[in-house]
């Protein structure tokens, strides 16, 4: 994943991007210089920030409307016979009902570690003996920081779920990999981070 540096300053942000590609690493500069910052607003899951920017080739001023999210973690349960646990929940800016892999927003300064233990426990009952990261994806990064970090989690041991109040409809549910690929395929399956995951899990 690229190594992003940020070096800040009120005058000038530049952003370095490093990738290894045959060998060779390039560099990618970007030049602006941040004008103003604020929060706008301040929220339960994220925050509103806006950038007032100008660039430093053309003088051009620019607007910067940032979601600033914790990040959250991302469970891709295996049960010993291979079956994937997945759960099936409302999602309220949708108005629909998803399949998902379980997932959870990061408390402060949380480690994904801990947030994909709790929410495992949390969603569906179970505990896992094993953790295991796999990746982690950037959901939108053309306005939102949000980082949701992959966890595969095998060796489980069920238990009693412990929901919170906008999840109490939610449904467990079991299927093998290819299973859940045809869902994928016939658009049953929908949601970006189980996709993803699908895909670390069959590349780990």
């Amino acid at each position: 994943m690229p190594d992003l540096i940020r070096h800040p300053s009120l005058k000038t942000h530049r952003f370095r991007i490093k990738c290894g590609m045959t060998g060779k690493r390039f560099k990618l500069l970007m030049n602006y210089k941040l004008l103003k910052s604020e929060i706008r607003y301040k929220g339960k899951v994220f925050d509103l920030k806006v950038d007032e920017i100008s660039y430093d080739a053309s003088g051009n001023n620019g607007i910067r409307e940032i979601a600033v999210h914790p990040g959250g973690a991302v469970v891709i349960p295996v049960k010993d016979d291979g079956k994937l646990i997945l759960v099936k929940q409302f999602r309220y800016p949708l108005q629909k009902w998803l399949i998902e892999f379980p997932a959870g927003k990061l408390d402060a300064n949380e480690d994904p570690l801990i947030c994909a233990t709790r929410e495992l426990e949390e969603e569906t009952g179970y505990k896992a003996k094993k953790f295991e990261k796999l990746g982690q994806i950037l959901t939108a990064p053309g306005y939102c920081t949000e980082i949701l970090h992959i966890y595969k989690a095998t060796e489980l041991i069920p238990g009693n779920h412990n929901r919170e109040e906008g999840e109490l409809g939610m449904e467990i549910l079991e299927f093998n990999f290819e299973e859940v690929e045809k869902m994928i395929k016939q658009g049953e399956i929908n949601d970006a981070k189980t996709i993803a995951g699908m895909y670390y899990l069959k590349n780990s």
